[in-house]
């Protein structure tokens, strides 16, 4: 019996986890109220204090579950590859990640869009500057790399060279997330960032040279 109830909690807490999902991404995580999170899981109030100590609690519960694209995107890098196809692969990353699982590009959405970061809420915030913060230095050493093993003399700072690569792929995701136009994100983000390194004056694996 006592397995029992352990598996029925265990169910219960993951029900409450989607339900706070559903309904932040509908409503917002600042205009969401505990009871309508409750009766979207077909539970109770009392059910979420069980298991979550407030909101917020339950808010960085629901983010825990999913690696977010920045944190995606910095993980699998191959050392032995040229410096720009880990650029171009680390990209690809994020973006398939946004497009291929809907459940972390919902979790993405919220934590993006859909919350106000107040003090409570701070910690989702300084964990997206975190993942920023090692993806501009990994894209940065890469374009640096790529500079130097090409004897390319860049238009502009490695730091900044790699700063502009990260508000165009920033500016295609917004675009995707937010609606309008529809299109294929992964081709329009590989060709736009091919553009962009090919401006700057790199030559890409693959370019006749």
């Amino acid at each position: 019996m006592a397995r029992r109830t352990k598996e029925d909690a265990d169910a219960t807490r993951q029900a409450l986890l989607d339900a706070a999902e559903d309904v932040f991404h509908e409503k917002g995580v600042g205009r969401a109220s505990l009871a309508e999170i409750a009766q979207a899981a077909g539970a109770t109030r009392g059910a979420i204090y069980w298991h979550f100590e407030d909101k917020v609690d339950l808010f960085n519960a629901m983010m825990d579950r999913v690696t977010l694209p920045l944190e995606a995107a910095c993980r699998g890098e191959d050392v032995a590859r040229d410096p720009l196809e880990r650029v171009q692969g680390a990209i690809q990353r994020l973006l398939a990640t946004v497009v291929e699982d809907a459940h972390t590009r919902r979790v993405f959405e919220i934590a993006m869009y859909r919350v106000e970061y107040v003090a409570e809420l701070s910690g989702v915030r300084e964990r997206h500057q975190a993942a920023l913060k090692r993806f501009h230095a990994q894209l940065t050493s890469d374009l640096a790399l790529a500079a130097a093993e090409q004897a390319l003399d860049l238009p502009l700072p490695d730091a900044d060279a790699a700063l502009g690569l990260q508000a165009l792929f920033d500016g295609l995701l917004q675009a995707w997330i937010l609606g309008g136009t529809p299109f294929d994100l992964q081709r329009v983000g590989a060709g736009a960032v091919s553009a962009y390194l090919r401006g700057l004056g790199y030559r890409l694996p693959g370019d006749v040279r």
